[in-house]
This record gives structure tokens, sequence and C-alpha cells, in this order.
């Protein structure tokens, strides 16, 4: 029984001592860990009017980014003008109805026996981004989505040759990664 115990504790060690690689990754995995409180004393230490204008020019810089996407639609349409106009309008109001009604009954205008649900609705529909990509989500995919002319206005002839990966010949060279990486990570 001894014996048994003493070359149990002898496999042990010898596993822990010879086996490196499972040594290299226990420390690799704990060396940030050390380090990221470094990091987040870095980011706290930031004062407030900076990291607020650092989060005004990137929010800036991410919402452009997003409306960059309608230069592929037609913006002289009705169509485009009312699922832009209508969207932004209930992603503004349909949140505020939501924050109102939680200051004044103290529980969000979901109401139903499940308080995980109603947390989940209310949470989702008091986002103003959500409302509005939503709303124009949906219209977008119902109002006239078959006729040839709103397929113009939605701009899918310009998005029809990016659906396939092949569709088009600079795919493979805008999507390239660094370092000649696309040998060990190949494109679908």
């Amino acid at each position: 029984m001894a014996s048994e115990a003493v070359r149990t504790r002898v496999w042990r060690y010898d596993f822990i001592l010879h086996n490196g690689f499972c040594l290299e990754t226990c420390l690799e995995s704990a060396m940030p860990c050390g380090i990221g409180r470094k990091f987040g004393a870095v980011f706290a230490s930031i004062p407030a009017p900076i990291f607020a204008a650092l989060y005004c020019v990137l929010f800036a810089y991410v919402g452009s980014a997003g409306l960059s996407f309608l230069q592929f639609c037609n913006l002289n349409s009705f169509r485009t003008k009312f699922i832009l106009g209508f969207s932004v309008f209930m992603g503004l109001s349909v949140p505020q109805y939501f924050n109102e009604y939680t200051s004044v009954a103290g529980h969000g205008p979901v109401d139903t026996g499940a308080r995980w649900f109603n947390d989940i609705v209310n949470v989702i529909f008091s986002s103003k981004p959500f409302v509005a990509g939503l709303v124009a989500y949906f219209l977008d995919n119902t109002l006239h989505r078959h006729d040839s002319n709103a397929r113009k206005d939605r701009g899918d002839h310009w998005w029809h040759k990016f659906r396939s990966y092949k569709g088009d010949p600079r795919t493979d060279e805008f999507y390239k990664l660094p370092f000649n990486l696309n040998k060990f990570f190949p494109s679908v």
C-alpha cells in the first residue's frame, strides 16, 4: 500500500515536472492576470473630461461608419426617407416612453407574472439603437420588398456581387490577413 502511494506521488511529480507544455501554459495564462490590474489602473487614472472627449470622438466615428452604409441607398426615394425618419423617430420615442413609465410606475410597461421576462423586454426596448434598428429592419424587409425599384432603392444591386466570397476577385486582396497568415487561416 505504501509503495503504491509512493509510486503515485512519483508519477504525479514526474508528470508535472516533465510536462513542460502544461507548466508553460499555466504560467502564460497567469502572467496577464498580474498585468491586468496595471491596465485597469491606467484607465482609471484618465481624467473624466479626457475620457468624455474620447467618448464623443469615438462615438461620432462609429456613428459615421454606420451611416456610411446609406451611400448605397437611394436617398431621393420616399420609401427610404420614410424608413429612415420613422425608425429614428421610433428609436427616440419608444425608449423614452419605457424610461418615463418606469420612473413613474416603478416597473416597466411590460408587467407579466415572470419578472425575468419583464426585465429582458424592458431593457431591450429601452435601448434607442436597438429599437431604431429593429423598426428599420422590419420596414426595409416588408415595404415593397420584391419590387424592382425598391430593390434598387435598398442598394441590393451594389451588394449582390458580394453575397459570395468568390463573387469579386478583389475579395481575397481586401480580406487578406497580415504576415501571410492566410495559409494558416484560409478563407471560407
